[in-house]
């Protein structure tokens, strides 16, 4: 199965990219299902169809579903959390305030992967599209916290060991309850293998590709420049960009003459921001995108006659990662056919400016990497090894 997520700054199209991806794959006979795990649904509308938080088909060949994380986080955290909320009432916190404070940070986002899995396992589906959320909330769901997988294996090694029997009676003397029995510690450690599962999955090129979702517009590019840096940094692949609403030359009317110049200066900036990732564009339609047919023209500006199930870029355009000697970082940058003699190297606290030639490439730097102060730049083998270290004293 082909799983192609779309994410992005909120606002600039995602549910619409997502359901016309969609409708393209099932059109062109592949079994084909789209879901939204944004909080905010609106793929129902985008399709112009009810559908709920269960699959169901709308078309040959297309299945639609708006994910329902607070089902899932029952499903896989209620028993522990029943427990935990019954500990902090009995201490006299408001029974609300606990089932709000015994959520682990990230699972709400994390749910939505549980149907990633569900789908890959059982291979019902040739293609899952999925429609993120806006970036930082995809950020959170594709790198949940690793304090809470600590936190939560201390819990569950103190409580199934010899210490987790002793505690058992004594809890059910002090608060009147019992620590989770073993079945509800396996379904909490099944919760997080799946996540372990998924994101294995998500980082296989073969398998996933995450498309940024764009508009021509600055302060879009500059944040979806800084989730391309970061989906690198945890090793998840990004094949394409999908520049969405750029005005048609066959707009003439002057009032959209100063939007239509700064668009295309920001098109130069994303073929800049994203290196060899294909850029696909489509223009901005004259009505909204709702309904089979305006989705059918969004997929034909973006794709053509293309699958959108194909793998669109198959390199890595930079990589960050961790050098365990130094305690720094080497960020690598691929530049095939490029002269050393001909480059130029610009850093800002945040942001990288790299020249080659005449073209610049801009990529925005982790917070990991904003003290950190570059200790050598080697190119060597078509690669850039940027070696970034701590203040030197």
């Amino acid at each position: 199965m082909r799983v192609i997520v779309h994410t992005g700054k909120g606002g600039v199209g995602k549910t619409s990219v997502s359901a016309a991806t969609a409708l393209r794959c099932a059109e062109m006979g592949l079994k084909t299902i789209v879901i939204s795990t944004d909080t905010a649904h609106s793929l129902a509308d985008s399709l112009d169809i009810k559908i709920g938080p269960e699959p169901i088909q709308i078309q040959a060949n297309l299945w639609a579903q708006e994910v329902d994380a607070r089902y899932s986080m029952e499903k896989y955290w209620g028993k522990f959390q029943e427990y935990m909320v019954t500990l902090f009432t009995q201490r006299g916190v408001n029974e609300i305030v606990a089932e709000e404070v015994t959520l682990l940070p990230g699972l709400e986002e994390g749910a939505h992967l549980l149907w990633i899995n569900k789908f890959y396992e059982e291979g019902e589906f040739d293609v899952l599209v999925v429609d993120a959320a806006p970036t930082a909330e995809t950020l959170r769901l594709l790198s949940l916290p690793d304090a809470s997988r600590w936190w939560l294996e201390k819990i569950i090694s103190l409580a199934s060991g010899t210490a987790g029997r002793l505690l058992r009676p004594l809890s059910r003397l002090a608060i009147g309850t019992e620590l989770p029995d073993n079945e509800a510690w396996r379904a909490i450690k099944d919760l997080f293998d799946t996540l372990d599962r998924v994101r294995a999955l998500l980082a296989q090129p073969e398998v996933s590709s995450i498309r940024l979702v764009v508009n021509a517009e600055k302060m879009v590019i500059k944040e979806t420049q800084r989730t391309y840096t970061y989906l690198n940094l945890y090793g998840y692949p990004t094949d394409a960009v999908l520049c969405n609403r750029i005005i048609p030359d066959t707009v003439i009317d002057p009032y959209f003459q100063a939007w239509k110049d700064a668009q295309k200066l920001n098109l130069e900036l994303i073929n800049e921001a994203f290196g060899g990732l294909p850029v696909l564009k489509a223009p901005l339609f004259g009505q909204e995108m709702g309904g089979f047919d305006t989705l059918r023209r969004l997929a034909d500006a973006f794709y053509g006659d293309r699958s959108p199930a194909e793998v669109m870029f198959s390199g890595q355009t930079h990589t960050i990662e961790k050098d365990l000697k130094t305690g720094g970082y080497h960020l690598r940058v691929p530049l095939p056919f490029a002269d050393k003699d001909d480059m130029d190297l610009f850093r800002s606290r945040d942001e990288l400016t790299l020249r080659v030639g005449p073209y610049r490439r801009n990529i925005i730097l982790p917070y990991a990497l904003h003290t950190l102060q570059i200790d050598s730049a080697r190119f060597d083998a078509s690669v850039l090894d940027i070696h970034f270290v701590g203040q030197k004293t």
